[in-house]
């Protein structure tokens, strides 16, 4: 496994729309676990494709709990429901947290690393990773979410 190099923002490939993956093969397989292998070594909770500058329909969530990593391959929201408001990050934008509303709950229909269609239902912390993540596929960043940032130190890391 390899750590990758995190595109950090205002690079462009992170507000691109990322292509459906269509060849799940040991190329992908090896991608996936080197996003893992850096998103772990980076203390991230996910990390998506675009994010190491890559445009495809890529991502993978691990928040630490017994649901372990789970990987959204070509990812689509069926259902989502609820409301809440709590701090987020990300990679691409080192030290930067806001205050972001999501979806409570969420539906996906995703395929994993050898193409098999799988659904997974979320909720709390899991449903608003699952969503950051979604949201980078398609060019969508946290920060036009943010309902206000935080100052250094107003949350722990």
């Amino acid at each position: 496994m390899s750590k990758l190099q995190i595109v950090n923002y205002p690079n462009e490939v992170l507000e691109v729309e990322c292509e459906r993956v269509t060849s799940f093969d040991r190329k992908l397989t090896k991608l996936i676990k080197d996003m893992y292998d850096t998103m772990i070594e980076e203390d991230g909770v996910g990390l998506a494709a675009p994010q190491i500058g890559i445009t495809k329909q890529i991502a993978i969530v691990d928040i630490g709990d017994e649901s372990g990593l789970i990987e959204l391959i070509n990812p689509t929201i069926l259902e989502q429901r609820g409301e809440q408001v709590g701090p987020e990050g990300c990679l691409s934008f080192p030290g930067l947290f806001g205050e972001v509303t999501r979806y409570d709950y969420v539906k996906v229909r995703a395929q994993n690393r050898k193409g098999k269609t799988y659904i997974i239902e979320a909720e709390g912390f899991l449903a608003r990773a699952i969503q950051h993540e979604i949201d980078h596929l398609h060019g969508i960043l946290f920060t036009s979410k943010v309902n206000r940032y935080y100052e250094e130190g107003e949350i722990e890391g």
